[in-house]
């Protein structure tokens, strides 16, 4: 009927896949890999935790047969620039530094004590804090371990170890340490000169012991498939076959109104993102890390006629992860449109915002 929009009154399970990974059986060095994946798909491959490391172990297997092999390039590159990085993969947009050990510069690794951040040498063995991303607790460990085997406990029994992205977390980790009378510990902000083709930000590294060696011009990075996916520093020269990824989101760092980001996916890519499951939301919040706004659009719109919320493909809102006080009061039409957008930081809930307001959106690639 004209007028009338039809909803989908059914829900369905997005399918959790952030990424594509594809194993290219061709042997060619780091560069040409490089520019093979960003004309096929979106890059060397950039892994961001263990599921992926996962997936693209499968994607190898899959295509060799298992047949004898033993590396693949993926992604990460050493420019010789050191920079702070989350073993979690979050930006690091807060520091707590104690400025007499900011300034000795002697560790590539993080510790808290007395709430203030020092460097150290990764080789100490303090007590750490797990982050588990499902209960989202802290988890603090009382074994002595290396900041490494920290790391390496963290993403077999939790998610990883924990970062601190402001005050608020800074606080509570502290007050947690005084609590238990714990005085110092490892958290996962670590120092290296590595750094992803496609410029994530990842901090997901999964070297063999020893590794990276800094052996003569060794500046790239193989998947070494007859060590358990184990990654070694070898030269960019060599000729290897390699992994590329396809990302199924994509954020957009452009600042348009939502009625103009969504003209800008359909024309470069699908369409504005549809969160219509936990798991999407789970995929949103790893590419939103990025965005250069303090929320970004996705594909959910106020439709007046019939005064309820909708994905912009017609699905009614099943999964809902509004912040308090929106998505739940009945628009005015005549003053303004309104469109969900996720917030960049904290919890990433959603927010109602006028169609007008300028800023990032993500994009689904199928």
């Amino acid at each position: 009927m004209a007028g009338h929009l039809w909803v989908q009154a059914l829900c369905s399970l997005s399918e959790c896949i952030q990424r594509r990974y594809h194993h290219i059986n061709m042997n060619k060095n780091w560069t040409e890999a490089q520019r093979y994946c960003r004309e096929k798909y979106t890059d060397l491959a950039t892994v961001n935790n263990m599921n992926d490391m996962n997936q693209l172990m499968k994607s190898v297997d899959n295509s060799l047969n298992n047949s004898v092999y033993t590396g693949v390039w993926i992604g990460l590159m050493d420019t010789g620039v050191y920079k702070w990085k989350w073993s979690l993969g979050d930006p690091v947009k807060y520091t707590n530094w104690e400025i007499q050990d900011l300034l000795n510069g002697y560790g590539n690794c993080v510790y808290i004590i007395n709430g203030l951040w020092r460097e150290q040498y990764c080789g100490q063995k303090l007590n750490f804090i797990c982050y588990n991303e499902s209960t989202k607790e802290y988890i603090f460990e009382t074994s002595f371990k290396t900041w490494r085997a920290a790391q390496i406990f963290c993403r077999q029994h939790h998610t990883d170890l924990t970062s601190v992205r402001n005050q608020t977390e800074n606080q509570q980790i502290q007050k947690i340490m005084n609590d238990t009378n714990i005085s110092e510990v490892w958290i996962g902000l670590f120092s290296d000169s590595w750094e992803w083709s496609d410029k994530s930000e990842s901090g997901f590294r999964n070297w063999s012991s020893g590794e990276p060696n800094g052996g003569v011009n060794e500046l790239c990075t193989e998947v070494m498939m007859n060590l358990q996916g184990q990654w070694n520093d070898v030269s960019c020269s060599n000729s290897l076959t390699f992994v590329c990824h396809e990302d199924n989101l994509i954020l957009i760092q452009m600042n348009l109104s939502w009625s103009e980001a969504l003209r800008y996916c359909r024309e470069n890519h699908v369409d504005l993102v549809s969160v219509d499951s936990e798991e999407i939301q789970f995929m949103v919040t790893k590419v939103i890390r990025q965005s250069s706004t303090d929320a970004v659009w996705m594909g959910l719109h106020y439709y007046c006629q019939m005064n309820l919320w909708i994905w912009i493909r017609g699905e009614a809102v099943c999964y809902q992860n509004w912040a308090p006080g929106n998505g739940t009061k009945l628009m005015d039409c005549n003053t303004e449109h309104r469109a969900g957008a996720v917030q960049s930081g904290g919890d990433h809930l959603w927010i109602s915002r006028p169609q007008s307001d300028k800023l990032n959106f993500i994009c689904s690639r199928k």
